[in-house]
């Protein structure tokens, strides 16, 4: 099997006359963290949207496992194992956590929508949920309703119900948005963690956690890709702090 899981060649998206992501070539190497970056509108979350298929390309070629996944739609994509957090993220929050992680577990065996069945047949599910719990650090709040989980551990949460799907390439979208710098810590070790025989491509702000756990980073900017590296090639490289600094002073510095 090839070293590379998603390739996409000149992926372009229009909206009529604004070209949002333009011949974009992206290579995502099999079990890395691979970020993608860039200043407000630089093309990311349009980026994201043309890999999950909510957008049609409007020119180009998206690739998975080497085959050509450009025309299929968003079931699709998610049944080859490309699973986006807010797809399956917490939006119950007034199920337990065990119950929200069980309901990603139940979407992955095609039985999510038997709410009429007893209790007791989804038993079978409950001890592989703690474990997906404990892996995120929430086994302790298995039983808590999900509203009164803290913003950190509703991340967590969405991470953990992501992994109930078991995906081969985990889109993590602005993980850490939002997060003071005690979750932000937190959530970045629990990617490090979960990101073990698996692939992530995330679309990140927070530098710091870019530079710490990111093996490949892609800079776009107005659409294109401006310069790929690790963090140390990128963050020297002088179109790429131009293009930062009219955005935030000193981000590529490590600021938040």
């Amino acid at each position: 099997m090839s070293d590379i899981i998603l390739e996409t060649r000149q992926l372009t998206k229009e909206f009529k006359g604004f070209t949002a992501v333009s011949n974009v070539d992206l290579k995502v190497q099999r079990g890395a963290i691979h970020a993608l970056i860039g200043p407000n509108g630089a093309g990311k979350t349009t980026c994201f949207n043309l890999l999950t298929k909510f957008l049609v390309p409007s020119a180009g070629s998206i690739f998975f496992n080497g085959q050509d996944i450009t025309s299929e739609r968003p079931a699709q994509i998610a049944r080859r194992g490309i699973i986006r957090s807010f797809q399956i993220s917490a939006v119950f929050p007034h199920l337990t956590v065990m119950e929200n992680v069980r309901l990603g577990l139940q979407r992955r065996l095609g039985t999510s929508m038997h709410f009429w069945k007893s209790e007791k047949t989804l038993e079978p599910l409950n001890q592989r949920a703690l474990d997906l719990l404990a892996q995120v650090g929430l086994d302790d709040a298995a039983q808590e309703l999900t509203v009164n989980l803290p913003y950190g551990r509703k991340r967590a949460l969405e991470i953990a119900t992501t992994l109930a799907m078991e995906p081969e390439l985990m889109l993590l979208d602005e993980p850490t948005q939002g997060m003071g710098h005690e979750d932000v810590h937190r959530v970045a070790e629990l990617i490090k963690r979960v990101s073990a025989g698996r692939t992530i491509l995330m679309v990140e702000h927070n530098m710091n956690v870019v530079a710490d756990i990111a093996d490949t980073i892609t800079v776009l900017q107005r659409g294109a890709v401006l310069a790929e590296g690790s963090y140390a090639q990128v963050s020297s490289n002088p179109e790429v702090m131009e293009a930062y600094m009219g955005t935030t002073e000193g981000q590529l510095e490590g600021a938040h």
